[in-house]
């Protein structure tokens, strides 16, 4: 009897205090987004001078860390309207500024996201 009391007083300690680093965690997630600059508003561009690329790219391994990062570096060029990777299809497509932005740039940006070696821009189609 006093083995299964004790058991169960470790579990329920256990749940305590996993319960307490979780909410920890929220706050501090709180607390550093509400810090987070915001993030800067999107120049209108004309649409005379819009622009899309398509462009496949090889060597992502992940839809989270490589599709996404990608996504986020091309989203966060100046002149760049907006930037979808799908990595199922390796295809990435980009609305920019032909004024501001150019699809060999666009490809600079892709391969300087990995190691220079990691990502490989293809069938460039602009």
């Amino acid at each position: 009897m006093n083995f299964k009391k004790s058991i169960a007083i470790i579990a329920i300690s256990g749940l305590l205090f996993s319960s307490c680093k979780d909410s920890k965690s929220e706050i501090k997630n709180e607390t550093a987004a509400a810090e987070a600059p915001a993030p800067k508003a999107k120049k209108e561009i004309a649409a005379a001078n819009l622009q899309t690329a398509s462009f496949t790219i090889e060597g992502m391994t992940c839809a989270v860390g490589c599709a996404a990062t990608i996504q986020e570096e091309l989203t966060g060029l100046d002149g760049v309207q907006t930037a979808k990777v799908d990595f199922d299809k390796k295809l990435a497509t980009v609305t920019f500024d032909k004024t501001v932005q150019t699809p060999e740039n666009l490809t600079k940006v892709v391969q300087a996201t990995g190691d220079g070696k990691t990502y490989k821009v293809s069938n460039m189609k602009s």
